[in-house]
């Protein structure tokens, strides 16, 4: 139902439902802050004279009470909402969205009345340690429904599928012998990696990073330098690239191959 708010008290609001009392808790109140009471009196303030949807929780003739909760009013009307989306979606969609929270595996947006998850590992071509480096509440995004799941109402949801995958492009974009600029994004014992654009990374072995004989990568590079390296491998089939910080061999001297593990 939908009551006029018309006063308020220290435990919440009283509504007026043709010419009946009612009362809704600050606890059922969406609006009203749980933290000093000072700050609950005036959200409570400025929803006077307002409409409220709301939702009977109980009743009780004898004593002429009516409790109401605004917030499970809401929840409901969500849930519809909820239920209504996911009989419109089907999966390979493309929708925008907004970004409603933040967490440590990935990312929940609002696609118009329905949260979905973004893993981690849908938000983006390249490496992302934390969904925060790239995204925070309120951000506008396109978003491609990967599935639903009808009985548990989840939308799995991803970003980076909305844009076309790098490696597709890299066999044009590169070409061994060229000089390009990178990030180094991680170091292992045999080698560092570094991040040519986003979704692309190239490994540049131990062997890579001057003439002189080194114990470990950390004694040429460190993490979020960047750095200028050419291109001595790209396989875009197998999703790799060779990089060399040896800048000036000539481009058409063969380089030794190198094994390398997968990235």
């Amino acid at each position: 139902i939908s009551a006029r708010v018309v006063n308020y008290n220290k435990g919440g609001l009283l509504v007026n439902l043709e010419g009946v009392r009612g009362f809704v808790p600050a606890s059922q109140v969406s609006g009203i802050s749980r933290g000093p009471d000072t700050q609950k009196q005036s959200d409570m303030a400025k929803m006077v004279n307002t409409d409220l949807s709301l939702k009977v929780i109980e009743i009780n003739r004898n004593r002429n009470r009516l409790i109401l909760s605004e917030r499970q009013a809401v929840q409901e009307s969500r849930e519809l909402k909820k239920d209504e989306l996911l009989a419109r979606l089907s999966e390979g969609d493309v929708r925008p969205g907004t970004v409603s929270s933040v967490c440590d595996f990935g990312a929940f947006v609002d696609i118009g009345g329905a949260d979905g998850l973004v893993h981690l590992s849908e938000i983006s071509w390249s490496r992302v340690k934390h969904p925060s480096e790239v995204l925070k509440p309120g951000d506008k995004v396109q978003v491609y429904i990967l599935s639903i799941d009808n009985e548990r109402k989840r939308i799995a949801l991803s970003i980076k599928r909305t844009q076309s995958e790098p490696w597709t492009r890299a066999g044009e974009r590169y070409q061994l012998g060229q000089i390009v600029e990178g990030t180094i994004t991680q170091l292992a014992s045999f080698g560092a990696f570094a991040r040519i654009e986003d979704g692309i990374e190239g490994l540049i072995h131990i062997s890579e990073m001057g003439d002189e004989r080194i114990q470990h990568p950390k004694e040429i590079v460190s993490e979020g330098e960047v750095i200028q390296a050419r291109v001595i491998r790209i396989d875009p089939a197998r999703k790799r690239m060779g990089l060399s910080l040896r800048l000036n061999r000539d481009p058409g001297e063969a380089d030794e191959p190198e094994e390398s593990p997968d990235a």
